[in-house]
């Protein structure tokens, strides 16, 4: 029963055309997460981000923080002037997850909110309708905690505060792909959630439904990028991936999702 239902509901969500490769830059600290402007990219590992020019792909900043403090950053949007880091203590437990923010254009860490433990690993945040959408990881061996594994993941709304304001865990036919590990990625456009894992390289389109507390699988891309964190450039309207074992940022065009 539970299998068919997968199958069912995998079945139902389109399979798209793959998305077109624009661009690749070299990024020695291309290993968690990659945001993106108008001119710059920037590269995110677990304790460094390095900024790049989009023209010449040269390294114009870079910030190396503390092991001991930064262990785990997975991922960075842009938010008014800001990179805001989803921070984990992966592969610790229990779970702890803290958003880090950083000013965009000298890369000087300013201020640091730590929302502890309960929820999971922290592995994406973005700004979306007024809200902060927040993704939480669970692992099936090493970084998971005792009682929970890849199916407990969850998306969390907060307010500006960061006061819960809803919760949903991903669609079953999309968990199974990630196990044993969990979504590394996701972005928000055109009301549309972009979700990526660990290893694979496609992209899952989900929606929030109108009833319930599971997310709907409405599509799945192939992408050139095996998994890991996701941005969308809004000023090109592509999306920037990575490839941690080539140390590259990727730029790629996504075909389009109807809601």
């Amino acid at each position: 029963m539970g299998w068919a239902w997968i199958a069912a509901a995998a079945a139902a969500a389109l399979l798209l055309p793959a998305a077109t490769e624009v661009r690749r830059i070299p990024a020695e600290e291309a290993r968690q997460g990659v945001a993106a402007d108008a001119r710059f990219v920037y590269a995110i590992s677990n304790s460094a981000i390095g900024k790049y020019d989009r023209a010449s792909g040269r390294r114009v900043a870079v910030w190396q923080g503390d092991e001991t403090q930064f262990i785990h950053m997975n991922s960075c949007t842009l938010h008014e002037g800001s990179l805001v880091c989803a921070a984990s203590n992966y592969p610790e437990v229990p779970m702890a997850s803290s958003v880090e923010w950083f000013d965009a254009e000298t890369l000087r860490h300013v201020r640091s909110r730590s929302l502890g433990p309960g929820r999971g690993s922290l592995t994406w945040l973005e700004w979306q309708d007024g809200s902060w959408w927040a993704g939480f990881a669970h692992y099936d061996g090493r970084g998971g905690e005792p009682g929970r594994d890849h199916r407990s993941t969850v998306v969390v709304r907060f307010d500006a505060d960061f006061r819960e304001l809803g919760a949903w865990l991903l669609p079953k036919s999309i968990l199974e792909r990630m196990a044993p590990y969990s979504a590394s990625g996701g972005a928000w456009r055109d009301g549309l959630l972009y979700v990526t894992g660990h290893d694979r390289p496609e992209a899952y389109v989900l929606r929030l439904p109108e009833a319930g507390s599971r997310l709907l699988h409405v599509a799945t891309i192939p992408i050139p990028a095996p998994g890991q964190a996701i941005q969308w450039d809004r000023s090109a309207g592509t999306l920037w991936a990575l490839d941690r074992a080539q140390r590259e940022l990727i730029e790629m065009r996504i075909p389009p999702v109807r809601p």
